[in-house]
């Protein structure tokens, strides 16, 4: 059976990708990154995550995102906006995706992984740049440049089986695939349980998913919280 590392946020989409590469038949190493983000409850939902959907070991990569700052998710000072904005939001974390992706390479080289899977999406999502599909197939390139196994004739392959999905179409792949979506943590400023505060971008995202995928909501929310369309 091949080995991949499987990037696990804790969030609705990783979650998928993991329950898609398991069923797939990889043996699959979860790696999550506590980078200093706004609240550590994703952490504890990877944690869940991983280990109900099989994977062989999960690993938490600790690096500090914080001290550059720039973002609303890594900068308490920058308030999470509760309504759409032009632009890149500033939920965008620089280089988030290029540090993961890097993080999960050298994994994927020590365990002799042939695959690195991610969870971007650019369908339904923020307008994060290393969200796209070429994003992804010129890291692809440089990471068959830059590593030893490479070189030596064994590629690895970043996969992102969710990219170009609707996010309802994510949320039917995953409850076929038996994911429970009450224990992923995808708000931006979630509470220490993990509950959603129901009104940044990406609670709206994933709300009005399960509302077109004609799926119940099981989000857990925050007491308050901004809840239509459930």
């Amino acid at each position: 059976m091949a080995e991949a590392v499987v990037l696990v946020s804790g969030g609705l989409d990783s979650a998928t990708v993991l329950a898609i590469a398991r069923v797939e038949g990889w043996r699959c190493r979860a790696l999550s990154v506590d980078y200093g983000q706004r609240h550590r409850a994703e952490l504890a939902a990877a944690a869940h995550v991983a280990r109900s959907l099989g994977a062989e070991e999960h690993r938490v990569a600790r690096i500090d995102l914080g001290v550059f700052g720039g973002s609303a998710l890594t900068d308490d000072t920058i308030e999470v906006p509760t309504s759409a904005t032009p632009g890149i939001p500033v939920t965008y974390v620089p280089a988030r995706n290029t540090i993961f992706l890097s993080l999960a390479l050298a994994y994927a080289e020590v365990s002799q992984a042939d695959a690195v899977f991610i969870g971007a999406n650019a369908v339904d999502y923020s307008g994060y740049p290393d969200c796209r599909p070429e994003y992804l197939e010129a890291y692809e390139r440089m990471a068959n440049l830059a590593t030893r196994r490479a070189v030596e004739g064994r590629r690895i392959a970043i996969r992102a089986p969710i990219v170009r999905m609707a996010k309802s179409a994510i949320v039917r792949r995953g409850t076929e695939l038996g994911v429970d979506f009450s224990q992923t943590v995808s708000c931006y400023q979630a509470d220490a349980a993990g509950r959603a505060c129901g009104a940044c971008d990406a609670c709206r995202i994933r709300r009005d998913g399960f509302a077109a995928a004609g799926v119940a909501d099981p989000t857990r929310y925050q007491p308050g919280a901004v809840t239509a369309g459930r």
